[in-house]
């Protein structure tokens, strides 16, 4: 049986007909809704849950992802999600990542510096999310979309396979998105 709307604190059943599920908690052999939702009481199984009418958004393995890189390290880099491709709501849980070096360029790569630097916007697709956050820009969609000048901050063009800087004319580098510089970020 689905039942009405009810909030955080708010008693739903007892322990003696239900057992609590998802959306729950018990105390004192009372159950108690841990989040706004739908009370479903299910007396087949016995079970009270409550359904989020808006459920966290989880990334999972095969998501494609948007970061920015945090931090360059030998044979890694981090990067911090900030977004989920078609989805406009935030994320909940994890949302620092990291980026093995056989994890950035289809080709042969020992330095990450060449592939990717800090502050670099980028389209990764998730390979991991236990133990911890990983991600992949091995794909030709993935990759830096937007990258701005380290010397000026003026953002980079693209030149071949690096970017260059209209400003300053500095020129470096990246492992970039096929569609690099006609990436919209909102």
């Amino acid at each position: 049986m689905t039942g009405p709307l009810v909030f955080p604190g708010e008693e739903v059943a007892v322990e003696e007909e239900y057992v609590a599920a998802e959306g729950t908690f018990a105390e004192n052999g009372i159950i108690y809704a841990s989040q706004i939702g739908e009370l479903e009481l299910d007396d087949e199984e016995y079970v009270a849950r409550v359904r989020s009418h808006n459920p966290p958004n989880i990334l999972e393995v095969g998501d494609i992802v948007y970061a920015v890189v945090a931090d360059i390290r030998n044979t890694m880099s981090t990067a911090d999600v900030v977004g989920k491709a078609g989805v406009d709501r935030t994320l909940g849980g994890e949302t620092y990542a990291t980026i093995h070096v056989s994890k950035i360029s289809q080709g042969y790569t020992d330095d990450v510096s060449k592939e990717l630097r800090k502050g670099d916007y980028i389209r990764a697709r998730v390979t991991a999310v236990k133990p911890a956050l990983q991600l992949t820009t091995k794909d030709d969609r993935l990759g830096v979309i937007r990258s701005f000048c380290s010397t000026c901050k003026t953002q980079m063009e693209r030149k071949g396979n690096g970017l260059f800087c209209p400003e300053c004319k500095y020129s470096c580098p990246r492992k970039l998105a096929a569609d690099y510089g006609n990436v919209k970020i909102q």
